[in-house]
Parts: C-alpha cells; sequence; structure tokens
C-alpha cells in the first residue's frame, strides 16, 4: 500500500518536466519505463507528469495533468501508478497471480511479473467498474504503469482513506461499502486486500481502490480473502463506530450462503 504524501511535501508544479525524470530519486524512471511513459504521452492520455501524491514499497501514485485524449475527456488531471520493479514483493504478486485462471503461463522474469500485476490491476478496475463499484476509472496499462482516474478535488488534492476521515454516517458508510463487495462478488471478483487503507472518500462517498491482487472466485483462495476483506471493515467499524456487526452475517449477505 502506498503511503500518502503531504500537501506541504509536494513541489512546486512543472518540476518533473520529462527531461527531469530520470533524476527522481528511487530509480523509478530507468530507460523501459521511459519508453512505456512515452505511449502516455503520444496518446493523450497526459501531457505532464506533476508531483507524488502517494509512495510505497512497490508503487508510486503522481498527479498528472490531462491530455487531449476522449478517453479522459472532462478530467483535469490523471493518475499514473508507476510499479517499482526492484523493490516489489515478487513472492508477494506470485501469491495472488498463480490459481487466477486469466494467467496461465508465468515466466520467472521480475519484469514480466511486475508488468502481470499492472495489466492485472487494469483488468480488475474494468471489472470493477462494470459491476457499478466506485472506483477510480482505469484509463490505460502499459508496461509497468497504470493510469487512472483520479478522486479528488478540482485542486489536485487526493482524497483521503477511510482511515483519515470521520464519517458523519457510519452505518450508511458500512453498507455502501459492503455492497460493493457483494457486486464484485456477482462479477466473480474477489478485493482480496480490502481495509480502511484502501478506501478513498471523496464528497462522502467511499472509493475502493489498489486492485493489483484481487482474484476471482476460482481462486483456490478467494474464500480467505473475501473473509479477510469481510473481517477487515467489519473490525474497523466496530472499533471506530462501535456498530456491533457480526462479520459472519456480512458474509452470508455477500455470498448469499451459510457459513458453516
Amino acid at each position: 500500500m502506498a503511503r500518502r504524501v503531504s500537501r506541504r511535501k509536494e513541489p512546486e508544479r512543472g518540476r518533473f518536466q520529462l527531461k527531469e525524470l530520470e533524476k527522481v530519486e528511487g530509480g523509478i524512471f530507468d530507460t523501459r519505463t521511459m519508453v512505456y511513459l512515452g505511449k502516455f504521452f503520444n496518446s493523450g492520455i497526459v501531457q505532464r507528469l506533476e508531483f507524488p501524491i502517494a509512495r510505497g514499497k512497490e508503487a508510486d501514485l503522481y498527479l498528472a495533468d490531462a491530455g487531449g485524449s476522449k478517453a479522459v475527456s472532462g478530467s483535469a488531471y490523471v493518475v499514473l501508478k508507476f510499479f517499482r520493479v526492484e523493490t516489489s514483493s515478487f513472492k508477494n504478486m506470485i501469491d495472488y497471480i498463480v490459481g487466477d485462471e486469466r494467467f496461465s503461463r508465468i515466466r520467472n522474469s521480475k519484469y514480466f511479473i511486475v508488468n502481470t500485476w499492472c495489466k492485472k490491476e487494469y483488468g480488475n478496475l474494468k471489472i470493477a467498474e462494470a459491476a457499478g463499484v466506485m472506483v477510480p476509472k482505469p484509463y490505460m496499462a502499459n508496461g509497468s504503469i497504470l493510469a487512472m482516474e483520479f478522486i479528488g478535488s478540482s485542486e489536485g488534492r487526493a482524497a483521503p482513506m477511510l482511515k483519515d476521515t470521520r464519517v458523519s454516517n457510519p452505518n450508511g458508510m458500512f453498507d455502501l461499502i459492503i455492497g460493493y463487495v457483494k457486486s464484485l462478488y456477482k462479477f466473480r471478483l474477489v478485493h482480496a486486500d480490502l481495509s480502511e487503507y484502501n478506501i478513498l472518500v471523496n464528497e462522502d462517498k467511499p472509493y475502493l481502490i489498489d486492485f493489483g491482487q484481487a482474484v476471482t472466485i476460482k481462486h483456490p483462495n478467494a474464500q480467505e480473502f473475501l473473509e479477510r476483506d469481510i473481517g477487515n471493515i467489519a473490525r474497523y467499524f466496530n472499533k471506530q463506530y462501535s456498530l456491533g456487526i457480526e462479520e459472519k452475517e456480512i458474509f452470508e449477505k455477500v455470498t448469499g450462503y451459510q457459513k458453516q
């Protein structure tokens, strides 16, 4: 999970011009990544990279000015998610790829694994979008870079995570989130890492994020992941708002069958 960057630490706009990108700390913008990045500019998805809005061990998120493509029409900003190759946990990634029937051929290559993870998140976001779940709209994936909708203010301030938000209607918020989990399940998808850290709150609406690890319900660990997702959300709302939620009842509501 990426760590959110404070506005006070954001550099001035324009600092990260294309000619300067290779100098950015952490080695994200190597030659290979620069080639991937060029397609986003050439396709009109973005026209300028601005500043990082979140940083993590496996990926960094940058705010970018939207380009002229119809795909981003009406949007002022786009988020570019750069997956790190050198510091990503490949073993952890493989655990969520192996067993997913969509990815039957897996090569023992760090670039292949990271690029597959990026492609997987893009596809999962498309499924979530089709399910009617509030998620960042995915625009394009290329190599180790994912472009998606920016969730935040018109001034470029990213929406806060659920954990940093005091919800005025916790029962309503919980019901919305579980409704999303149920909708994903109907579309045969399990988030597999859902928590207060992977939900943004924008204008009192929850947006689920970070879908790289999401698996289909045919994955051998899908039920375990679903139980963990529900448990994380139930425990958070019980702790913060004393809702008295029973995890077993929520699991049965989502899946439609009784848990033994």
